[in-house]
């Protein structure tokens, strides 16, 4: 009799596991109908200056879509935006930057300006499937710099340069069905106009959250799915290395780094800069950790206004009593 019962509980486990696995194959992957938004490109040279000044500062487009992460584009005349540059997502995969240039056969002369649109508007690409929102956190980006920014795109020399997919593994695969970072932005709330490029508090939590993505990296989250799991800007976030990335820089291969306390707390980083001279001189300085994630080319472009205004917003936020630690530390 006990052998019977202990069967049946082993049948329906094997059952349950022969389900799952034919639910994530089939679901992992899926696609959403979502609308194109109503947002047009411009040739207007004022609208492709702003979008320039998006795609190689605050939004900084050029870290990510080079075709090597050891060499990125600090300005527009860089890596040029070809993409191809992996990156290593523990064991959920890897992904490889898009190529972001108007070519029409590999980068965004394939597609429309609905597509590429609602690529930033609700993080669902050409195809219908979805992508990780987080990794472009552009939803409420304001429609007129979307827009500027696309124009931009359109704009500089298209390169040929054929990039691959995501490769996902079983584990990532099973994240992607179940977690909500891999479901599309559907219901974003982007402002028409874009705060003015002054320092203000409205203008710093404007690219704090939707431009520049302080908030993706500097908020501690689960390493798998992504989520939140602290108090946003309170930093924590252990950033896993690239091993062979380390080493080409010379570093120990298992170097990892944590992302630092943006909240005004007494003794986190934001707190070592008392003047915004002082937090601007440091964006003027660039990288100091060789093997950092933050985005030190492009943000050191950014102009002095937009800075001032991010330390004012990290400055009105609840202070969160977080040490974290030290910034670089081995993992065993």
């Amino acid at each position: 009799m006990i052998k019977k019962i202990l069967l049946g509980i082993l049948s329906l486990f094997v059952l349950f596991l022969i389900i799952s696995f034919v639910y994530v194959q089939n679901s992992w992957n899926r696609t959403y109908d979502l609308p194109f938004p109503d947002l047009k490109t411009s040739t207007d040279s004022a609208v492709i200056a702003r979008g320039k000044y998006l795609v190689h500062g605050p939004a900084h487009c050029s870290s990510c879509h080079v075709s090597d992460l050891l060499n990125p584009a600090t300005n527009e005349d860089g890596n040029a935006l070809q993409g191809g540059a992996i990156f290593h997502l523990g064991p959920l995969g890897t992904m490889q930057s898009p190529n972001l240039t108007p070519d029409s056969d590999t980068g965004l002369g394939r597609y429309s300006d609905g597509e590429v649109f609602r690529m930033m508007r609700h993080a669902v690409k050409p195809d219908g499937t979805a992508s990780l929102s987080l990794m472009m956190p552009f939803w409420n980006m304001a429609d007129e710099d979307l827009e500027a920014i696309v124009s931009y795109l359109r704009s500089i020399e298209p390169i040929r340069n054929e990039t691959n997919q995501p490769e996902w593994t079983f584990i990532g695969k099973i994240v992607r069905t179940f977690t909500p970072t891999f479901e599309p932005v559907y219901n974003p709330t982007p402002p028409e106009k874009s705060p003015p490029m002054e320092p203000t508090i409205a203008r710093g939590e404007y690219i704090a959250r939707y431009v520049a993505n302080c908030i993706g990296c500097h908020t501690p989250r689960d390493r798998m799915t992504f989520q939140a799991i602290g108090p946003e800007f309170s930093g924590g976030f252990e950033m896993e290395p690239d091993p062979g990335h380390n080493e080409a820089l010379g570093l120990d291969p298992n170097l990892w780094l944590r992302t630092p306390n943006l909240t005004p707390y007494e003794g986190s980083a934001l707190s070592k800069f008392k003047t915004s001279e002082q937090w601007i001189a440091r964006f003027r300085l660039g990288r100091v950790y060789p093997s950092s994630f933050m985005n030190w080319e492009p943000f050191s472009t950014m102009i002095d206004e937009d800075l001032e205004a991010l330390w004012l917003f990290f400055n009105s936020l609840e202070p969160v009593e977080k040490d974290i630690g030290d910034i670089a530390f081995i993992k065993e």
